[in-house]
């Protein structure tokens, strides 16, 4: 697999040019990393289901929280700021380097020190080491974040699955054999650490940039602004979005949060696995496009059709089978996960296609209007989640749901103003799929009403009639005819040029 060339690491480059064609071949190489991706960790959550226990889970979901927390910072949004720019020099990016290395060093010191607070705060002393151990990662993953911002700016997308691919495959293997060794909890911390370790030596291997010294005088004022709007808004995010983990370890205890957590692991893979490669794609993209709105709309439809024709039938299907998923993947002594599951996933009906709001202020730079959104959702969120506490998990999950319906449509009128996009075509876009979805849901709901059984082949028949009946329902479309064509059409030129490279 090629490096990328030193030499034209700063050079500007143009997507302009069969933008349809550069995209599908993107996402296809991204997607298929994508899915190698998903079987790997689905393998690891099978097996690592049957050696651990919920409490093992618990109680790094409970130190996670402040790990991720702090994680998040690490990157400033210097990545995106490094991938959005028109024009990159060496001095800039040698300067943002610097500053995520200034940046990560702190965290890891931050949370080193603060490893006895975390302990107490959830009332279990084993928590101090774990902290303890698991800053260790910041210092690691925080060297290589310009390296991998500069791979997704020249559409590297081949080195970063294979980065992903192989860092994954070497945790999955530590934490199984820790696990097998009776290592409890600590297999997982040392997965963490060998993901932190592999992705940033692949990294540094696909991208052989040597920073310089850091400039004061290096023009990254603006770069430094944007990145400043989007860490705050993942900081709001994410204590938002981890707020629920808190409350559940405090106040309801961590076998709870093990089902919680797992519950929201399973919810959020596939959705992330498909949101992430589009959107990495489509950011770019769009980026170029913004001073064309008639281009900017089409392509955006185009995305959101595409996103929304994949992740709303899969979640359909996720809330009717939500107790043979959880059966397969985690075993009957994760049972307590269903409902959990199944009212998580009524959410994932909309939460990816919503998700678009934010690649749409982004690629048009609206950085301040992207934090200002931020801060309002997650209030509502945080509320949301006080409000369900009383009722258990199911009631923390229930009302997370609501709160997402709740604020779909008026979120999607603040972030849509000013731009190309409009409410009417982002509905427009996603009624054909959500009524396909429909329509095939209440035949399979139906069918499983007049046949009851519970053998494995009876569901595989149920997913094969489900998405078989999806295809043929949604091939009518002519939106959807013209994509198919296109993918296989580049399917083929992608092939071509592999070919022609080796």
């Amino acid at each position: 697999m090629n490096r990328l060339n030193p030499d034209i690491i700063f050079k500007h480059s143009s997507l302009s040019r069969d933008l349809a064609g550069a995209s599908i071949r993107g996402g296809i190489s991204t997607m298929t990393s994508q899915g190698m991706q998903i079987v790997l960790q689905m393998t690891g959550t099978i097996i690592l289901a049957r050696l651990l226990t919920p409490a093992d889970y618990g109680l790094i979901g409970m130190v996670t929280v402040v790990v991720n927390f702090a994680q998040m910072f690490k990157d400033a949004g210097l990545s995106v700021a490094t991938v959005q720019k028109d024009k990159i020099s060496h001095e800039q990016i040698s300067t943002l380097f610097w500053v995520n290395v200034f940046i990560s060093v702190v965290l890891g010191g931050c949370v080193l020190v603060g490893s006895p607070l975390v302990a107490k705060f959830y009332g279990k002393p084993e928590l101090a080491a774990v902290t303890a151990v698991l800053s260790i990662s910041f210092i690691a993953s925080g060297l290589g974040v310009q390296h991998g911002a500069l791979l997704l700016r020249h559409m590297r997308f081949g080195n970063l699955a294979f980065i992903q691919i192989m860092s994954q495959m070497m945790t999955l293997s530590v934490t199984i054999i820790l696990a097998l060794l009776g290592m409890r909890y600590w297999a997982l911390v040392g997965g963490a650490l060998t993901t932190a370790f592999c992705t940033v030596t692949l990294t540094f291997y696909f991208c052989p940039w040597i920073p310089g010294r850091i400039q004061k005088r290096s023009g990254v004022r603006d770069m430094l602004k944007f990145g400043g709007h989007i860490t705050g808004f993942e900081f709001i995010n994410y204590f938002s979005r981890n707020f629920d983990n808190i409350l559940i370890g405090r106040f309801i205890g961590a076998d709870a949060l093990g089902f919680y957590s797992k519950a929201y692991y399973l919810f959020m893979l596939p959705i992330t696995q498909i949101r992430t490669p589009i959107n990495n794609v489509a950011l770019p993209v769009l980026r170029t496009l913004k001073e064309e709105p008639g281009r900017y709309a089409q392509y955006y439809q185009r995305i959101l059709d595409i996103l929304s024709s994949i992740t709303i039938p899969l979640t359909f299907y996720c809330i009717i089978e939500a107790e043979f998923i959880i059966e397969l993947i985690l075993g009957s002594q994760w049972s307590a996960v269903v409902p959990v599951f199944r009212i998580l996933a009524i959410a994932g009906v909309i939460q990816p296609i919503a998700g678009t709001r934010g690649l749409i202020l982004l690629s048009l730079g609206f950085s301040r209007k992207y934090l200002n959104w931020g801060v309002f959702n997650s209030a509502l969120i945080v509320i949301a989640f006080i409000i369900g506490l009383p009722y258990g998990i199911k009631g923390v999950a229930t009302a997370y749901t609501a709160a997402n319906y709740i604020i779909l449509v008026p979120s999607l009128f603040y972030c849509f103003h000013g731009t190309p996009i409009t409410v009417s075509l982002f509905f427009k876009t996603v009624a054909l799929p959500f009524l396909t979805s429909c329509l095939v849901a209440v035949v399979i709901v139906l069918v499983k009403s007049i046949i009851i059984h519970d053998l494995i082949f009876f569901h595989f028949w149920i997913i094969a009639i489900f998405f078989i009946a999806y295809v043929a329902l949604s091939s009518l479309r002519q939106s959807v005819r013209h994509t198919i064509y296109l993918i296989v059409k580049n399917i083929i030129f992608y092939i071509k040029d592999r070919s022609c490279v080796s």
